[in-house]
């Protein structure tokens, strides 16, 4: 439920109603914007009247939320949230780039790679450490060797790391990480979710292979109940009939989205295709239809990665491809 004050409304009596409210046991979600004020009740509202709420002189109206999902909900929170991270901000007109390896190899490799997406422009740097793949035989990544490395890229270009988590346990590890990168195969990791929700630290939430964007939702729900409201979502691909891709870019996602959370959504181009060449055109795509940023995989010698080489971008195409982006954003920023 959604409680909607009027403007210039008596604070004193605001906060008479918001402690009514706690004292009946719900939570309250604040939301401040520039034409109304918002409280929302977050419990189990079918013994509150409305035309309780609407006798109250500082109420203008009462709405009642239907979607499952509360804080993320943008019934809630009318207004686009914007992340910041270190000065850096996405979502609310705020377009950022994130590149880098998909595996982070050695300390040169993502050093190097650091320096070149800086170069181009990008304003964060990705990098695996540990790696959820599908055969218990392919390359799970350097662990905490991996994230040393990352963090001395970080240190040696200023950018601020990305990176994804797999277990609860790994927490510690993660201190000085500016993004935790939850993937798709934990989306549904309900019990990692609920500690995520204990930090105050950015969350990059993938959506799973085949979920809908409701349950995406509910998942992002799982860390702001929790009291972390620095939910980035992505769109990374799902999983459809067609076999020419390694996914199938769901770009309606992003309008939808829009229109159901004010939490920002990037797109992930690399993985979406899982070809190099297709990773211009659904980056493009993707800022068309009103995303927040992009993910983009960038190695310095694809041929030889260990993970993912087949999608990643060489430094000099990821350079050419940054031109067409900045001016891209730019183009539809003034459309819009």
């Amino acid at each position: 439920m959604i409680i909607i004050l009027k403007q210039n409304a008596n604070q004193d009596k605001v906060e008479r109603l918001k402690e009514t409210l706690i004292h009946r046991g719900f939570k309250l979600h604040l939301s401040q914007g520039t034409e109304a004020s918002l409280i929302g009740l977050i419990g189990d509202t079918s013994s509150i009247q409305e035309d309780w709420l609407r006798a109250i002189d500082v109420v203008e109206d009462v709405k009642r939320i239907r979607e499952p999902y509360k804080k993320a909900s943008r019934s809630m929170h009318p207004e686009d949230s914007i992340i910041d991270i270190g000065g850096r901000k996405i979502g609310g007109g705020n377009f950022q780039v994130i590149a880098g390896p998909c595996s982070i190899e050695s300390r040169e490799q993502i050093t190097e790679v650091a320096q070149d997406v800086k170069n181009s422009g990008a304003h964060f740097l990705r990098g695996g450490a540990f790696k959820p793949r599908t055969s218990p035989y392919a390359f799970q990544g350097l662990h905490e060797q991996g994230l040393e490395f990352l963090l001395n890229a970080k240190q040696a270009t200023g950018l601020p790391v990305v990176t994804e988590i797999m277990s609860a346990e790994h927490l510690p590890l993660f201190e000085d990480v500016d993004v935790i990168q939850v993937g798709a195969r934990n989306m549904q990791n309900f019990e990692l979710l609920k500690e995520l929700g204990k930090l105050q630290k950015p969350i990059l939430l993938k959506r799973g292979l085949a979920n809908t964007l409701d349950e995406l939702l509910m998942s992002a729900e799982y860390i702001l109940a929790g009291g972390n409201e620095n939910v980035i979502l992505c769109e990374r691909g799902i999983r459809t009939f067609e076999t020419s891709t390694r996914n199938t870019l769901d770009i309606s996602a992003i309008p939808v989205l829009k229109q159901k959370t004010h939490l920002p959504v990037i797109v992930d181009p690399s993985h979406a295709s899982g070809i190099r060449s297709l990773v211009e055109p659904l980056s493009l795509a993707a800022i068309a239809a009103g995303a927040d940023g992009l993910i983009i995989e960038v190695h310095n010698n694809p041929e030889k990665a260990l993970c993912d080489g087949a999608q990643s971008l060489t430094p000099e195409m990821f350079d050419a491809l940054m031109k067409k982006i900045d001016r891209s954003v730019e183009f539809f920023r003034e459309l819009s």
